[in-house]
């Protein structure tokens, strides 16, 4: 039976997609291949440079981390089979496999863990990973697979960061002797596939590595198109053009749910939809920072944009991660947000005007999400000026202080630990947050030295909900991510929303 498509996806798939085909005429033409529509590019080649949440999938196909998780997000071994923190999380040894090889032949060692986690770092390099290895003040090698990390203050959750944003291994004789340019053209690394071809902002090409020290990747050749608008990337799931994609509107999600030839998942991950907001501007004024997160209702943006799957959340934390509080609630009420806004002269004949800034096809919904609280704020008297930006876009601005006083953001946390949701989110020496303040800024400072486990949660538990209270954190919903693949076309899933290469079966 033909489909139906509205006059928006026929221009686009006239303008470069092609013409969608129907469904049940798509077929795997090669059972060695797929195709994988992905929202954003990498941006850049170079794994510990950048924190990008989205690109994290495809860095792990071509580069290995230290440890890695499993479904349930469990720290498991990967280049490290070993590691033991010290009670007082001032050191940690680690011991790698003796089994793994570079794309380019040359053996791992701890000269090159040394070198990806310290010796880049201190060369001066704008790494990322310059934060989260901060407190690293010397890699002391033992042998070629013996390795004590030695921290200057405690790090009680290193073990979380050598598997999460940042932290991969790379060649330290092959980017020394080449150069870094030549390494951003032609990555190496250990993972389970080498890069093959590769054009900005189009496409990436994926072949297996068949030298692979793990589990063999399924599928030989892997093709990931960058396809940035949602819009298209819902044509090119219909037109089979891709094999599988993510991150469509769930009303998408929903419909391609119903087609015999796919599957459509809407699952709850790891991430928290959610405000930054600025300290100051329009947001120096507690109440209107109160009245704003008191306007919003959670739960009929869930049910609109999620069919109710995403959990409205009060804290910047998701169920069944440490840091979530299950008692605690902010409530919608804009009877309340009015009062407040009454308090410091504003309503609706008389709004406070602030802007709002959002990302548009970045995580199912973004954009629609932001124009629906754009209308809740109208409602109680915040007049928004929304912009759109783009997500890579969100670092410079806030760099340069050019935020506005709110941007509706995807916080992404694998690990599920709260100083790497609410820590790392307010910490005022961190390029994450716009929000600059002494107040809360210590408090999330002084929480990351205490090594003790049971105290460090207890903190951060108290300071997720001190920071809701005075306007600092605005968490909205736990997010999801939809997935939308061909029917015999498996993947493994994971609880912080990892489509993983490797992982790929055609069934």
């Amino acid at each position: 039976m033909p489909i139906d498509l509205p006059r928006r996806t026929l221009l686009q798939l006239m303008a470069g997609l092609g013409l969608a085909a129907p469904l049940g005429r798509i077929a795997a033409a090669d059972t060695n291949a797929a195709t994988i529509g992905w929202p954003n590019d990498v941006p850049t080649w170079d794994p510990n440079q950048r924190f990008t949440p989205d690109a994290q999938p495809i860095f792990k196909a071509v580069f290995d981390q230290p440890l890695n998780q499993d479904p349930q997000l469990k720290l498991i071994p990967s280049l490290v089979k070993a590691w033991e923190l010290a009670p007082d999380a001032l050191s940690m040894a680690v011991e790698l496999r003796d089994d793994v090889t570079f794309h380019n032949g040359e053996k791992m060692t701890t000269a090159d863990f040394r070198y990806s986690f310290l010796d880049r770092v201190r060369s001066g390099l704008k790494l990322d990973i310059a934060n989260s290895m901060k407190k690293v003040q010397d890699i002391v090698i033992e042998s070629p697979t013996k390795a004590v990390m030695k921290f200057d203050s405690p790090a009680p959750t290193m073990p979380q960061w050598l598997a999460f944003l940042g932290s991969y291994v790379v060649p330290k004789n092959y980017i020394e002797s080449q150069g870094l340019d030549n390494f951003l053209k032609k990555p190496v690394g250990t993972g389970p596939y080498k890069l093959a071809e590769y054009e900005l902002n189009s496409r990436i090409v994926l072949e297996r590595n068949d030298k692979y020290w793990g589990p063999p990747a399924k599928i030989a050749r892997i093709t990931i198109q960058i396809i940035k608008d949602p819009s298209a990337r819902v044509a090119a799931i219909q037109s089979g053009q891709v094999d599988c994609t993510i991150n469509i509107p769930v009303r998408e999600a929903q419909r391609f749910g119903a087609e015999a030839e796919l599957a459509a998942e809407i699952n709850p991950i790891t991430r928290v939809i959610m405000l930054n907001v600025r300290a100051d501007l329009a947001f120096a004024d507690e109440n209107v920072r109160l009245a704003a997160h008191h306007a919003i209702d959670k739960s009929a943006l869930s049910k609109a944009f999620y069919g109710g799957a995403a959990v409205p959340l009060s804290v910047l934390a998701t169920p069944g991660t440490p840091g979530f509080i299950e008692d605690f609630t902010f409530k919608y009420d804009p009877a309340l947000a009015k009062q407040l806004l009454a308090k410091s002269n504003f309503g609706p004949t008389h709004p406070v005007k602030i802007g709002l800034a959002t990302t548009n096809g970045q995580f199912p919904s973004d954009y629609d999400i932001a124009r629906a609280i754009v209308q809740m704020w109208k409602n109680v008297g915040i007049e928004a000026d929304l912009q759109v930006i783009e997500y890579a876009k969100y670092f410079e601005l806030n760099r340069g202080g050019k935020l506005p006083e709110a941007t509706l953001y995807s916080w992404d946390n694998a690990t599920g630990d709260p100083e790497i949701f609410l820590g790392y989110q307010l910490n005022p020496k961190m390029p994450f947050s716009p929000w600059k303040d002494e107040d809360i800024g210590n408090k999330v400072l002084a929480l990351f030295n205490v090594a003790d486990y049971n105290k460090r949660i207890a903190g951060y538990r108290d300071l997720e909900r001190y920071a809701v209270e005075k306007g600092a954190s605005m968490p909205l919903l736990q997010s999801v991510v939809t997935v939308v693949r061909k029917k015999n076309l498996a993947y493994q899933r994971y609880g912080n929303g990892w489509l993983l290469p490797q992982t790929l079966r055609w069934g």
